[in-house]
C-alpha cells in the first residue's frame, strides 16, 4: 500500500520547483494533490501531468499573500473529501537587497508570501486536523534563514521567522497529534535559483564548488525529505528545522 493512500495534501507554490515536485512525489504515493500556485496556468500543468500519471490532483490558482485566499484554498481543499492531511507551505519569494537597498514595498512583499501565507493557511487547516485527530504540516524554510547570505536581508529573516513559526506551532500543536516540521534546503536546481544566478553573473558551475557535496542539490531531493516527514516513519518528528544542503551549511 503506498504511504498516503486515500490521504489530502495541500501544496503551495506547486507550480513549480521544489513545490512542483512535492506534489508530484506525494501523488505517486497515492495522495489526493492540491497544487496551488499564484501562477493558475502553472498549477493547472502540474496537476495535468499528475493526472496523466495516474495520479489525483486539482490545480488551485491562489494569491496566497493575503487572507481571503488562504481560507478559500483551504476550504476548496477540505471539500474534495472532507479532511486535510497534510498542508506543504512551500510558497516563497526572494527579494535581494541588505537594509539600506530594498525598497518598502518588498520587505512586506517577502514577509507577506513567505510568513503571513503560513499563518493563514495554518489557522484554516489545523482546526480540520483537530478534529481529524492529527495531521501533518511540513514548511519550507532555509538554511539562509539558520546561516544568513548576504544582501537578502528579507529572505533571510522572513525564513528565519519560518523556522520559529514552525517551532511555536509544534509546541502548541502537538498535544493534537499535530506534527510541524520545517525543511531547510541549501542551493537548489529551481527557477527561482537559476534567476539569481543570472542576475549575479555566476553560473550553475559555480554554485557547485561552493557546496562540498560537490554539486547544488535537485527538487526531487527535497521532495523525498518532504514525503519523509509526512509520512508515518517520522511519527516522533515534530518540531524540527531539517537542513539539506549537502554540508554547504557547514563548510
Amino acid at each position: 500500500m503506498q504511504r498516503f493512500e486515500g490521504q489530502v495534501a495541500v501544496v503551495t507554490g506547486g507550480g513549480g520547483g521544489i513545490g512542483s515536485a512535492i506534489a508530484r512525489r506525494l501523488a505517486d504515493e497515492g495522495a489526493l494533490v492540491v497544487v496551488s500556485d499564484v501562477n493558475g496556468e502553472a498549477a493547472d500543468a502540474v496537476a495535468a501531468d499528475i493526472i496523466s500519471a495516474g495520479g489525483s490532483a486539482i490545480a488551485v490558482a491562489a494569491d496566497i499573500s493575503r487572507r481571503e485566499p488562504c481560507f478559500s484554498l483551504i476550504a476548496e481543499a477540505f471539500d474534495q473529501r472532507k479532511r486535510i492531511d497534510m498542508l506543504v507551505n512551500n510558497a516563497g519569494i526572494n527579494r535581494r537587497g541588505n537594509l539600506l537597498s530594498l525598497t518598502d514595498d518588498d520587505w512586506h512583499a517577502s514577509f507577506a508570501v513567505n510568513l503571513d501565507s503560513m499563518f493563514y493557511l495554518c489557522r484554516a487547516a489545523i482546526p480540520h486536523m483537530i478534529e481529524a485527530g492529527g495531521g501533518v504540516i511540513v514548511n519550507t524554510a532555509s538554511q539562509w534563514g539558520l546561516h544568513p547570505a548576504p544582501n537578502h536581508i528579507a529572505y533571510n529573516t522572513s525564513k528565519a521567522a519560518v523556522a520559529a513559526f514552525t517551532q511555536n506551532l509544534a509546541r502548541d500543536y502537538a498535544p493534537h497529534k499535530i506534527r510541524v516540521n520545517a525543511v531547510c534546503p541549501g542551493e537548489i536546481h529551481t527557477p527561482m535559483l537559476e534567476a539569481g544566478v543570472k542576475r549575479s553573473g555566476r553560473t550553475i558551475a559555480d554554485l557547485d564548488k561552493l557546496v562540498p557535496f560537490g554539486r547544488i542539490g535537485k527538487p526531487e531531493e527535497v521532495a523525498a525529505l518532504v514525503a519523509f516527514l509526512a509520512s508515518d516513519e517520522a511519527a516522533f518528528m515534530c518540531g524540527s528545522l531539517v537542513e539539506i544542503t549537502g554540508a554547504q551549511a557547514v563548510a
